[in-house]
């Protein structure tokens, strides 16, 4: 039975990457005659010539080329354990930047830092009030480490280089009326009539440009609010329906009426993070786990105040849209 020596592999390596036994010496920092003698322990243990020293420079027969691929492997394997132990060697310490939705800050952003001064106590955290278009600039540029945004899952945002996803939330919609209009039975009898819309690129915008297509909906006059509050005041005063998350509905206990439409699409809440050159960031990672926990924090409480239509889709294992694969046509 042949019994090889790896590290001898690996000179066998360096003499096919540098040409001869010279230079194979200079790169591993040995004398030649050192790697000499290994070389000569290696064709005893392979019991065939690795090296053809006939023409006046070492050339390494099938044999030995063969062996030197496999030195490749070994010096390839190493160099992978290698970035393995160092990355969890690492602790997550340093500055962490997130950007966060006004509506994370609300609900569950500043409990993610209360997490973080737990868990890890090394970090140094801090949260920034960002949009999703200035929040991916600065994600791009480098000026954030991890950005939450919420978005439509039949149209997601798509995302830059160097950024992973995951999906943090997921929600249904709801078409919710004013108090005192009448609930109707189709989709049609809310044409011509006016509306609270969103900005056509925030996922309530989508929806309802979703709605609308599918169901041939035209306002009469179409309101906007970004925010949620500006949607609640705008339906206090019956300027029109909405289209809300199910959460959001859920927590209007009075003067509105949540239909029972069905409202096409989806809703979710992702997590951006950057990676480094080497995959996964341990500060980064550390963040992210944080912001999970506290979206998990944020939907018990409301779910202990009954201020849940019904449990949200919460990570883990939810398929952030940029996992999912393709529809076929």
């Amino acid at each position: 039975m042949v019994e090889l020596d790896p590290r001898r592999l690996l000179i066998l390596r360096a003499i096919a990457e540098g040409g001869g036994v010279a230079a194979a010496a200079r790169a591993l920092g040995h004398t030649p005659s050192a790697v000499s003698q290994q070389l000569n322990r290696l064709e005893r243990e392979a019991g065939v010539p690795l090296v053809d020293r006939t023409g006046g420079r070492a050339e390494l027969t099938a044999a030995g080329r063969l062996l030197a691929q496999t030195g490749e492997r070994i010096q390839q394997a190493l160099t992978e354990a290698t970035r393995e132990l160092n990355a969890l060697g690492q602790q997550a310490a340093g500055p962490v930047t997130m950007g966060v939705p006004p509506s994370a800050i609300t609900h569950f952003a500043a409990t993610a830092l209360r997490v973080l001064a737990t868990t890890h106590p090394a970090l140094e955290p801090r949260l920034i009030e960002m949009g999703r278009a200035e929040g991916l600039r600065a994600l791009r540029l480098g000026e954030l480490d991890v950005l939450v945004i919420d978005d439509d899952q039949e149209s997601p945002t798509a995302l830059p280089p160097g950024v992973k996803a995951t999906a943090l939330l997921e929600d249904e919609y709801r078409l919710v009326l004013p108090n005192g209009w009448a609930e109707p039975t189709g989709w049609a009898e809310l044409s011509g009539r006016p509306w609270i819309g969103a900005p056509a690129d925030s996922p309530r915008g989508v929806a309802f440009q979703r709605l609308a297509a599918e169901h041939g909906i035209v306002p009469s006059v179409q309101h906007v609010a970004r925010y949620p509050f500006a949607v609640y005041s705008l339906l206090a005063a019956q300027l029109g329906p909405a289209i809300l998350t199910a959460t959001a509905a859920a927590q209007l206990t009075h003067g509105v009426v949540v239909t029972k439409l069905a409202v096409p699409g989806g809703y979710v809440v992702r997590l951006l993070r950057r990676t480094g050159p080497s995959g996964a960031v341990p500060a980064v990672e550390a963040a992210a786990a944080a912001l999970h926990q506290a979206v998990l924090l944020a939907a018990e409480r409301l779910s202990e105040l009954g201020l849940l239509e019904r449990e949200p889709k919460i990570r883990p294992r939810l398929l952030d849209p940029s996992e999912r694969a393709p529809e076929t046509p």
